[in-house]
Order: structure tokens, then C-alpha cells, then sequence
């Protein structure tokens, strides 16, 4: 009989999850919050998958590192996720934020952010290091990657996916031999190296790292002291391939579709098609696969509710059609179509919701009108506002994205418009 990898090795991982960026492309929804911290797909959090993949890989020593607007990821994680770990059996999730305890600036980079937490590190002395961005929806098994890590002898091993090569000079795209060495990386090429025998897709890193720990605290230390942008993949990544021992590992979905499924939701536009992508048919994100959950923090809420059923002459119809819809929702009369409803969002009657999300606590008024917008937690659309309809008008007010997407901030008060 086989040795399962995940019962030998994955007590030997540390995983930091990088949750410290600013997520400036996706504001106005990272004013009040981290970009790992924005809910996606009704009741979770970016993060989630993230957490929820390490728990599935049988990971339970997690550091989060932290840095802007983390109050409401910190929240998120001691409600949702320290309950599943026992310290008694040296399980833990940590949120770490900078502590000048090495330097006195924030992080500087990727690189600077495990460096600035090395104390912690060689504390826990973990055989390996699975550094992960907490920004990222996907699904993958960990363990596997460590197996493929270990087979190598690898000093390093760096997560990989096919890309087109239209859209590739947005990522780190790497060069492999046929063994699947790293020869070659470039961070953000303008002219981006194709796959031999295939044109039209590159090879991109997709910033999932495992290390051996001893040797990138030393590339690490190294990388400190030289004037540098302090990045795994503008520093750290192109230093090590002259060691001879970093693999790229190409990446195997647990999301049980034909395609694979990664995705950076850092644009208005990119969260919005992510989200709309969840209310298909059959989406490419499978949310439903009992054996990979997706976990989060679920509140003590009722179950959804839709009422009036008094469609004939002109009345009232409490409906939602190809939708998420989350517990403790009122659809009171109101139309709801191909729309993502987080938990305790009300659409009263007569209004109308398309291709929309619609955060916590939202309450849209009789007669409203709502296409392709986001509108972020407790705000309150007054009756027969429109919204999605003319975009000239709705810049005078709000972001609208280049693809026309609406977005409400936060607490919007109608009023003061």
C-alpha cells in the first residue's frame, strides 16, 4: 500500500498567505476593506478559497500577513476559520501585520513581507514554505504540488498555467525544459515568450510558491540587502533559476471541469464577470462539489424568502431567475434576474434587479430599476431610482468600470447626492 503524502509530508508545510495589497484596481469596494476581505459569489470571501484549499491539502499551520484596511479580514478570519484548528496539536491561523521588528517601512514587496516575519518563521522551523496570494479564485490541492516539489529534489517549485498569449504580458511568464526546470522568467514581458510548439499560450506563474526553508531565508537575507523591488517574481524567482533546482509545477484543477479555472478578480469589470459567471447554467466554477467545499463564515440567518404572487394586472410578483440568492433575502415583490444577492438583502416590490450584485444589508425600493451594477453592504436604493441605465448619468454620482459595470460604494447615502 501507498504512503499518502498528505499524512507524511503536509504537517512539514507552513502556508503564508500574502493578504497585505492596497487593491487599488478594484476600488471603490477596497476603500473600507482588503482586497482578500470582498465578498465574492454572495456568501464568501476572496480569501475563502484560498483557506478553503489549504484545508482541503490538509495544511492547518496557516500566517496570513497583513497590511492595509485588514480590520475586516481580521474579523472574517476569527469568526469563519480559528475555530478549525486545535493549538494543542500545534494547528494554527495567524494574522500577522507589519511589526518594524526587522525594518521600520511596510512591506516593501512580496519578498519583504515573508522577510520582515523570518523571527516567525525560524521559530516554527517548517521543512517547507507554501507562500499563496490571498487574492485568487481557484482550486488546487497542495499536496500534490509538494509531491511533484519533493520528486524534484527542487529547491524551489512555482505553481504554472496556460495563458493566452494576448493577455500574457499581465503575469510572470517562465521558460521549462522538458524535465519542467525553470530556464527562463520574466516578470510582466512586453513581448512574452511563447510555449515551444504552441504560439498562441504562454507558460505564466500563477504566485503560488513552495520553498525549501533553509534556502529561501537565505535568498531572502540576500535579496534584503540589495537595492531591489524585493519581489518573489522580479527578484527572488529569476536569482534562483541559476541554481538549477526551480521547477515549475503545471497545475492541476480540483474544480472537475474541462478548463482549467484561475482567476484574478483585481478589476471591477474581472469580479463582475467572475460573479455572473456564478448564476450560469453551469458555471466554470463549481461551487457545488461536496468534496472540495468552499468554507467561510456563515451568520445565524433565516432562510431566503420570496412573496406576492399577484402577477396579473399589474401586481406584485416576488421572484428570482437564474440567481444566487443568500440566506435571510425578502425578494417582496420584486424582480431578481441573473443577479448575485449576499444575505439580508431586500428588493421590495415593483423593482427590478438585472445582472447585478447585490451585498449585505442592501434594500432596494418600490419601482427601482438596477442593471450591471455592484453595490456594496448597507446601502439603501430610494423608490424609483434607476441605476445601470444611462451611464452618463450615473458618472456624475458614481465608478462606472470601462465595461460599463455601476459601482455603489459602501454606506452610499442617497440623500446627499
Amino acid at each position: 500500500m501507498g504512503i499518502s503524502i498528505k499524512k507524511t509530508n503536509m504537517k512539514d508545510v507552513l502556508a503564508i498567505i500574502l493578504a497585505g495589497g492596497k487593491g487599488e484596481r478594484l476600488h471603490p469596494l477596497t476603500i473600507h476593506r482588503a482586497k482578500p476581505a470582498v465578498p465574492f459569489g454572495g456568501k464568501y470571501r476572496i480569501i475563502d478559497f484560498t483557506l478553503s484549499n489549504c484545508i482541503n491539502s490538509d495544511i492547518r499551520k496557516i500566517a496570513v500577513i497583513t497590511q492595509y484596511k485588514s480590520l475586516s479580514l481580521d474579523r472574517h478570519l476569527a469568526l469563519g476559520w480559528q475555530n478549525l484548528f486545535n493549538p494543542e496539536l500545534d494547528e494554527f491561523i495567524i494574522s500577522i501585520p507589519p511589526q518594524q521588528r526587522v525594518s521600520e517601512s511596510w512591506y516593501a514587496g512580496t519578498a519583504d513581507a515573508v522577510y520582515q516575519n523570518i523571527y516567525f518563521i525560524e521559530k516554527k522551523r517548517p521543512p517547507y514554505l507554501l507562500i499563496l496570494s490571498g487574492d485568487h479564485i481557484y482550486k488546487m490541492d497542495y499536496s500534490e504540488m509538494l509531491a511533484f516539489h519533493i520528486s524534484k529534489k527542487a529547491v524551489g517549485t512555482v505553481a504554472a498555467i496556460e495563458v493566452d498569449q494576448k493577455i500574457a504580458s499581465s503575469f510572470g511568464i517562465m521558460e521549462v525544459d522538458s524535465e519542467w526546470k525553470i530556464i527562463g522568467f520574466e516578470e510582466k514581458p512586453k513581448k512574452p515568450r511563447t510555449i515551444p510548439g504552441n504560439p498562441e499560450q504562454c507558460l505564466a506563474s500563477m504566485g503560488i510558491y513552495i520553498f525549501n526553508t533553509e534556502e529561501i531565508i537565505k535568498e531572502l537575507k540576500e535579496d534584503a540587502e540589495k537595492a531591489s523591488a524585493h519581489d518573489f517574481g522580479k527578484n527572488i524567482i529569476p536569482d534562483m533559476i541559476k541554481s538549477n533546482k526551480l521547477f515549475a509545477y503545471n497545475f492541476k484543477d480540483k474544480n472537475k471541469k474541462e478548463a482549467k479555472y484561475w482567476r484574478d478578480v483585481g478589476t471591477i469589470d474581472a469580479y463582475w464577470e467572475a460573479n455572473m459567471d456564478l448564476v450560469s447554467v453551469d458555471p466554470l466554477l463549481n461551487l457545488y462539489d461536496k468534496d472540495w467545499p468552499i468554507r467561510t463564515y456563515q451568520c445565524q440567518n433565516p432562510p431566503a424568502k420570496f412573496v406576492f404572487a399577484q402577477e396579473e394586472k399589474g401586481g406584485r410578483l416576488g421572484i428570482a431567475l437564474d440567481s444566487i440568492v443568500c440566506d435571510g433575502c425578502i425578494i417582496s415583490g420584486g424582480r431578481v434576474q441573473n443577479s448575485v444577492l449576499s444575505p439580508n438583502v431586500r428588493v421590495n416590490s415593483w423593482a427590478s434587479v438585472k445582472e447585478s450584485i447585490l451585498m449585505e444589508n442592501v434594500e432596494i425600493g418600490r419601482y427601482a430599476k438596477v442593471k450591471r451594477a455592484i453595490i456594496d453592504k448597507d446601502v439603501y436604493i430610494p423608490p424609483e431610482t434607476v441605476i445601470g441605465y444611462n451611464l452618463n448619468e450615473d458618472k456624475k454620482k458614481f465608478d462606472v468600470s470601462p465595461n460599463g459595470i455601476v459601482v455603489i460604494p459602501k454606506g452610499t447615502d442617497f440623500r446627499k447626492l
